[in-house]
């Protein structure tokens, strides 16, 4: 008889509520990913993105799978109290599991720590065989060659859907306040090409992103896998760091390919900031010569922006708000500086006794601040999070920043707007 799994991508109230509010959300890759990896000879799977559904607590399961990130886990560990009641097997993995596994632990019956490729398919035989340990860890580095398709027709998909894919994995560089670090092991990796252009072929969406934390990395990889996206004719969008945008190849190939925008992590117009965090990468004085690039090629640039850094002050969101308006910046994603657990910042912090608390719904990034910053007080600092993303997304900066960017108007207003309506919601 069939195992009954159940996978779910969580989602607590506060932050569903969060993106609800927002334009332009991407599908979550985890779950579909891992589904891939699952015999359908003996399960029978269930996947919920509580972000659109609800969790189907009256229903038996056998085994329940669930990753944590930080800000879901007391929502996780409530969830897994309820599975366990009724009797079902409940498997935690993901980042927060990683990173605090003795914490992870306490709430359910078998524990996933770090890159799964290897250890999830041996739990599920284990499980079939009824001989599951309670811990599986990564011990050696997972090759991306062979991975199966993720499974999205078990997902529960909006009329906007868009694709996702990974290519590669890791980041070359060490910022204090990521985690990638202590979660991956370490190395960068990629996949063969032919399987990912292979993967996006199937996609049935038009536009799709790739989940890679930085897709610039490994540049001839980069370079070949675009010059075989273009005949795919798709649009879409991807993470990389500002420094790469200096080449010129990447940028052709990209736009030929059908970039319609990258994420860039600027952070800060600061420089000590930068420095501050091991960011030096990101040199400001260049920023305006690599954001003409972008915007030569046709490609926006939506930018990460943070603030709380120590060397921020009150002024700091007027200067952010000029220098991305200065540059003709087409979009932002704003977030609260989040000393997430094991990374360098946590640690700093701790020490010196400047976090407000341990509730984990609160490292979100977005709706609270959960330290006590250096230059201003919690509050103004969220006050001053709240203004620049109202002003950033008002008319007249949105005016400011089209005629200077002047790239591809049409889906860039298209876009502003959406993030408007998002605050005035």
């Amino acid at each position: 008889m069939k195992r009954r799994i159940l996978l779910i991508q969580p989602e607590n109230r506060k932050i569903n509520a969060f993106r609800r509010k927002q334009f332009n959300n991407f599908v979550q890759l985890t779950m579909p990913y891992l589904a891939g990896f699952i015999n359908e000879a003996d399960y029978s799977i269930t996947l919920v993105d509580e972000y659109r559904q609800k969790i189907p607590y009256t229903r038996p399961f056998d085994l329940v799978a669930i990753t944590v990130n930080t800000p879901n886990a007391e929502h996780c560990y409530a969830m897994a109290a309820k599975f366990r009641t009724q009797g079902a097997t409940v498997v935690m993995g993901g980042p927060h599991a990683t990173l605090l596994p003795e914490e992870a632990a306490q709430h359910c019956d078998v524990l996933v720590i770090g890159e799964a490729e290897e250890s999830w398919p041996r739990l599920l035989d284990d499980f079939i065989r009824g001989e599951v340990e309670t811990v599986y860890r990564s011990e050696k580095v997972p090759q991306l060659a062979g991975l199966p398709r993720p499974r999205w027709y078990l997902l529960r998909r909006s009329p906007l859907f868009k694709g996702a894919v990974f290519s590669t994995r890791g980041c070359p560089y060490r910022c204090a306040y990521c985690n990638l670090k202590q979660i991956y092991h370490s190395g960068f990796r990629t996949r063969p090409v032919p399987e990912v252009i292979h993967e996006i072929s199937l996609l049935k969406s038009r536009f799709l992103v790739f989940w890679d934390d930085n897709f610039f990395a490994d540049k001839a990889h980069a370079k070949e896998l675009m010059r075989h996206m273009r005949p795919l004719g798709k649009k879409w969008a991807a993470q990389v760091t500002l420094a790469d945008c200096a080449d010129e190849e990447l940028l052709e190939l990209a736009s030929a390919a059908g970039c319609l925008y990258l994420f860039v992590g600027l952070e800060s117009f600061s420089p000590s900031a930068l420095r501050g965090v091991n960011k030096g990468i990101n040199r400001v004085d260049a920023y305006g010569e690599l954001v003409g690039k972008l915007h030569k090629h046709r490609i926006m640039i939506q930018a990460g922006i943070v603030f709380g850094f120590d060397e921020d002050t009150p002024d700091t969101f007027r200067q952010t708000l000029e220098g991305c308006e200065a540059l003709g910046i087409d979009g932002v994603t704003v977030s609260l500086l989040t000393p997430l657990p094991q990374t360098p910042v946590y640690e700093q912090m701790k020490r010196e006794g400047r976090l407000l608390g341990d509730d984990w719904s609160l490292y979100n990034g977005k709706t609270d601040v959960v330290f006590q910053p250096r230059g201003m007080t919690s509050e103004e600092l969220y006050a001053g999070y709240l203004h620049f993303r109202r002003q950033f997304y008002s008319l007249p900066s949105l005016i400011r920043r089209m005629r200077r960017s002047k790239t591809h108007l049409f889906y860039n207003l298209f876009m502003n707007l959406g993030y408007r309506l998002a605050l005035r919601r």
